[in-house]
């Protein structure tokens, strides 16, 4: 039948980096739509935990490496929506912003089938002329998709948080370890999102509901500066700490050391400390959602996505951080002790 309406059944989702901390929740809001889902990922063994969110069959996981164009082919064969969620902050070994960031989505564009729509996840910051090596890269491969695919759909989001985010969780990590917190960029603003928003925006997106060509901002309700961040931390998890602003050279040093001395120790590193002078770069400008995108109706609340509260998912993660955690038995008795 010419121009029947197919279901989401009957389409394939391809998502490169579905095993990832964003992947479970795109992969969660596919499934739950009714799409057919192939997680492309460099390990597969790690990613088996994603096929119970779905039904029996409907979630396949493959190995696919951006470094391999054979295998890029293989995972977007048939593929009706291509999803890529690929992204690193840090460098290490082989995994280098230039191939994965830079040139992965070009090559991912190549590859799939001319009927595929494309979503690709880029990040806020994304700028061809800074200092930092991951904004740049990350630029370069938006620029790198649009050249080859025209009609792609890119989400720029701000910091994500949501249980198992690197940004909340490791900074209660910290507050547990030390009694002093030295912050490389304290007074830079952000605007947190929840990564299930974000996720509901691409499953939009490969609904066919989103607009395409364009790029999206994705924020959250309010814009707070990274101390203020790190304070609400401490409140949630009820630990008195220290908080030293550090000046944008220091920070740069700080980020240079730490960045030494993960590689010197060969990975050995609490991956809490972990830090480099690209990411203390990073941390010099604004991440939030522009003006341009606010105008334009490219943000969550203009796709008809209300963005969630960090107050609302937070501290149900971050409770486990507290020196009694969950079980304190003077909390719960109402005992004011």
């Amino acid at each position: 039948m010419i121009g029947a309406i197919r279901t989401p059944a009957q389409q394939q989702v391809t998502v490169f980096g579905g095993s990832g901390f964003l992947g479970r929740f795109v992969v969660q809001a596919l499934a739950k739509r009714g799409y057919r889902i192939k997680v492309a990922t460099r390990r597969p063994d790690l990613a088996n935990y994603l096929q119970p969110l779905g039904t029996v069959g409907q979630i396949t996981v493959v190995q696919a490496n951006l470094r391999d164009a054979a295998s890029v082919a293989r995972a977007v064969a048939n593929a009706d929506h291509v999803v890529n969620l690929v992204g690193i902050l840090q460098e290490g070994g082989r995994q280098r912003f230039d191939t994965l960031q830079a040139q992965g989505p070009r090559l991912i564009a190549q590859s799939a089938p001319a009927k595929a729509n494309i979503v690709h996840i880029s990040a806020i910051g994304a700028d061809a002329q800074s200092e930092s090596a991951y904004a740049r890269s990350k630029a370069a491969g938006e620029a790198g998709l649009f050249e080859v695919r025209p009609d792609a759909i890119v989400v720029r989001p701000s910091l994500m948080f949501g249980p198992g985010d690197n940004f909340f969780n490791r900074f209660a990590a910290l507050a547990r370890m030390l009694p002093v917190l030295p912050l490389a960029g304290a007074d830079t603003r952000f605007q947190p999102v929840y990564a299930g928003d974000v996720a509901e925006l691409i499953v939009r997106a490969v609904d066919g509901a989103v607009p395409a060509g364009k790029i999206y901002e994705c924020g959250g309700p309010e814009v707070r500066t990274l101390q203020q961040l790190v304070q609400y931390v401490l409140e949630v998890t009820e630990r008195k700490r220290f908080i030293v602003p550090l000046p944008s050279p220091v920070g740069r040093a700080q980020g240079t050391l730490m960045g030494f001395l993960d590689k010197i120790s060969l990975g050995l590193l609490p991956r809490e400390f972990a830090m480099t002078r690209d990411q203390a770069i990073l941390l010099e400008k604004d991440n939030v959602v522009s003006e341009g995108a606010i105008r334009e109706g490219r943000t969550l609340e203009a796709q008809g996505v209300t963005p969630t509260t960090i107050e609302a998912i937070a501290p149900a993660y971050l409770i486990r951080f507290r020196k009694t955690g969950q079980f304190d038995l003077k909390r719960a008795s109402g005992s004011k002790a």
